[in-house]
């Protein structure tokens, strides 16, 4: 069902060290949150587009963590995107899966002590994964985006634009390498989140 609550504001350029980019913002006024779209190319011409639905990771995107594999997720989609030329990201600023900013610190603290990132959500009170996409819809038709190639390794992405009317035509695997500080947190991905990596990789 489209969230009548989402609506587009404005777009701009926006260059970038990967090359320029469009980015188009849009207000969810039901969740008091701003979302945005990178864009590159033609979107809405027809054909299935480059794409990736990534969710604000402020300590992994901006600071550099390596908790996560989010910014080398990020960075490793918006490289894809300008080599060909195309694509779209969807950024949805759903910090921790969907808990906030400060919950995801109390999270950390949590797996310091020994809890998974599944596990330490829980301990909270929280799901493992509280990320709403139903804002996917009104982003989608604003830009003409009706099929893509999803760059991801959650099968709940895939099915999540598929409800919402866009057509996933490839699923792209985007993985990179772990480290010492994020091992334990790729295992319970796939483990207990369904994340799909191919044989010998993270």
């Amino acid at each position: 069902m489209t969230r009548v609550a989402v609506r587009y504001i404005e777009s701009s350029r926006l260059p970038t060290v990967w090359g320029e980019f469009d980015i188009h913002g849009f207000e969810d006024t039901e969740f008091n949150k701003e979302h945005v779209v990178l864009t590159m190319g033609d979107v809405g011409d027809g054909e299935p587009v480059l794409a990736r639905i990534h969710s604000e990771c402020l300590t992994g995107d901006a600071l550099f963590s390596m908790r996560c594999d989010c910014g080398n997720q990020l960075h490793a989609a918006l490289e894809a995107i300008a080599k060909e030329g195309r694509g779209a990201i969807f950024y949805l600023r759903q910090e921790g899966r969907g808990i906030g900013l400060l919950n995801k610190i109390k999270a950390y603290k949590l797996q310091d002590a020994g809890a998974d990132t599944v596990e330490a959500n829980e301990q909270l009170g929280f799901g493992a994964d509280m990320r709403d996409y139903s804002m996917l819809k009104v982003m989608a038709e604003h830009l003409g985006i009706t099929s893509v190639r999803l760059m991801t390794n959650n099968p709940r992405k895939v099915t999540a634009l598929e409800e919402q009317g866009v057509h996933v035509v490839e699923r792209i695997p985007l993985h990179t390498d772990s480290n010492p500080h994020n091992e334990k947190y790729l295992l319970t991905k796939a483990g207990k989140l369904g994340h799909m990596f191919e044989a010998g990789s993270q």
